[in-house]
């Protein structure tokens, strides 16, 4: 038996005590994958050349994201994917938000693959709450751009429930996060008035969304004012983004932490103090040992404390190299896939026995 095969009895093994010592852990409402390509070519400054997008959808590149999807969702118990895209890709270079019938369409392809297998599927703005390096309300493109990108979106999906809004993916460095919080305020405010009334949309904060410094840098106190148009938070989640490396930029393959002490423990006591929830939209690290040690430890965590944190989606699938630093996409032998390591011995909810299964 290598060390590998042990991680399942492992895990097993830790649930079993903890039940042992009163402790109980709930399914966790949701577990996924990112399922990146439309997303290639953009910076952290927003900028995004287009052209270098790939798509993973099969008749526009030939990677076969609707399998990835299918194979997640059939053999690894996953029920949600998030589907990165480029402002720029959808109007076509246009800081507008008027939508690129061509560009949409292409997009709507993976999104359309998503929802055939039954899974919740994020549609997230992959900006870095920016256009070609200016800040979204803060010197580049206007909140009234912003909500009217968001309008056309969220119309067009209104009425599909499994559909959630990711508002834009981590900002960072932003000037004035009340400034901030105004602008998510005009996109939900936009996406509700779009007929999209019950959908989960998900309100991300500084620092790159960090788990870490959500509650000490301001994010959540300034996005906690963020409210529906009737006056309620319902369905309006914290969009959180926390990595395992020594320096939490998700980029090196060694995991050094599980982030409960410095990340989970005060987002989840903030949360449940304020009566709100997070979903863990990225999280991931290498194929390695380490990873698998330390992510299940986080998601054991997760799942102890399911009443305020939702879920967690990997970093990630779709159109990667496999050798990308944290692929977690899944090889296609000819007959069936194969999962990377650290899908299959932590990740999986159908193999880490601390998260049970998904609800």
């Amino acid at each position: 038996m290598t060390i590998k095969s042990l991680y399942p009895l492992v895990a097993a093994a830790l649930g079993a005590a903890a039940v042992a010592n009163g402790q109980t852990f709930a399914p966790l409402r949701f577990a996924g994958v990112n399922i990146a390509g439309f997303d290639f070519g953009c910076g952290t400054d927003g900028t995004c050349v287009i052209s270098e997008a790939v798509p993973p959808v099969y008749q526009l590149s030939g990677v076969d994201g609707l399998g990835q999807m299918q194979h997640f969702v059939k053999d690894d118990g996953y029920n949600v994917f998030r589907l990165p895209v480029a402002w720029q890709y959808l109007t076509y270079n246009q800081m507008t938000g008027v939508l690129n019938e061509t560009q949409f369409s292409n997009y709507n392809m993976l999104v359309s693959d998503c929802l055939s297998t039954g899974a919740y599927c994020e549609i997230d703005i992959h900006n870095y709450a920016r256009y070609d390096g200016e800040i979204i309300g803060q010197g580049g493109p206007s909140n009234e751009i912003f909500a009217e990108l968001w309008c056309n979106i969220a119309s067009y999906w209104q009425n599909d429930t499994n559909v959630i809004f990711g508002v834009v993916n981590e900002p960072h460095d932003i000037p004035n996060i009340t400034t901030w919080a105004e602008s998510v305020q005009c996109a939900v405010t936009s996406i509700r008035q779009a007929g999209a009334t019950t959908q989960m949309i998900l309100l991300p904060g500084d620092d790159y969304t960090s788990a870490e410094t959500f509650v000490s840098g301001g994010s959540a106190e300034a996005l906690n004012m963020v409210l529906n148009p009737d006056g309620t938070t319902t369905n309006l989640i914290m969009d959180v983004h926390k990595y395992l490396d020594y320096d939490n930029s998700g980029t090196n393959t060694a995991c050094v932490t599980n982030n409960i002490e410095d990340a989970w423990y005060p987002l989840t006591t903030w949360l449940r103090a304020n009566g709100r929830q997070a979903l863990n939209t990225e999280t991931g690290g290498g194929n390695v040992d380490s990873c698998v040690g330390y992510i299940s430890q986080q998601i054991s965590y997760q799942a102890n404390n399911s009443d305020v944190i939702l879920g967690y989606l990997g970093w990630s699938a779709g159109s990667f190299a496999t050798d990308y630093v944290l692929s977690q996409v899944p090889y296609d032998n000819g007959t069936s896939w194969e999962n990377t390591l650290l899908v299959s011995m932590a990740m999986s909810p159908m193999t880490n026995m601390l998260v049970a299964s998904v609800v």
